[in-house]
């Protein structure tokens, strides 16, 4: 394992309106506010969206499962934003349920907010991680600037 310890900086509350793309709107806030690094919690409802909802089998590189839905769903979510090559990346993984049914998974790609989704985001500051490509995964992981 590897980790550092760091400080919450600043706290944002966003509103990310009807008809918003969730992932875009979250990045273009956090190039604008310079947040480096952070998490953030999402609650509320998405029109549509796509999401990886796990690998087909536990190999390296995962093959991924994809799924999609346009139904209006509500959302609840955790991601993380570190710096890939000094761009803010973002990682949200999230429930999204209407009546019985429930996917879960990591959201990527476009998206359309329905009504409302509220976002909390808490800096971390001092921590010195980043995104960094790994090879064995084949993807952009969690990594620590020394």
């Amino acid at each position: 394992m590897q980790y550092a310890q760091g400080k919450v900086g600043r706290v944002f509350v966003a509103r990310v309106e009807h008809g918003d793309d969730l992932l875009a709107e979250l990045k273009k806030l956090a190039e604008q506010e310079s947040i480096q690094a952070g998490i953030f919690y999402t609650i509320g409802a998405m029109k549509e969206a796509s999401l990886v909802a796990g690998p087909k089998a536990c190999t390296r590189p995962p093959e991924t499962v994809w799924r999609h839905f346009d139904d209006c769903r509500e959302i609840i979510g955790i991601g993380t934003i570190f710096e890939d090559n000094g761009v803010p990346a973002l990682h949200l993984h999230g429930t999204l349920g209407k009546g019985d049914i429930a996917l879960m998974g990591c959201l990527r790609g476009e998206s359309e907010v329905y009504l409302v989704v509220e976002v909390i985001i808490l800096e971390l500051l001092g921590t010195g991680a980043i995104r960094k490509f790994d090879a064995a995964s084949e993807l952009k992981m969690l990594s620590f600037i020394k």
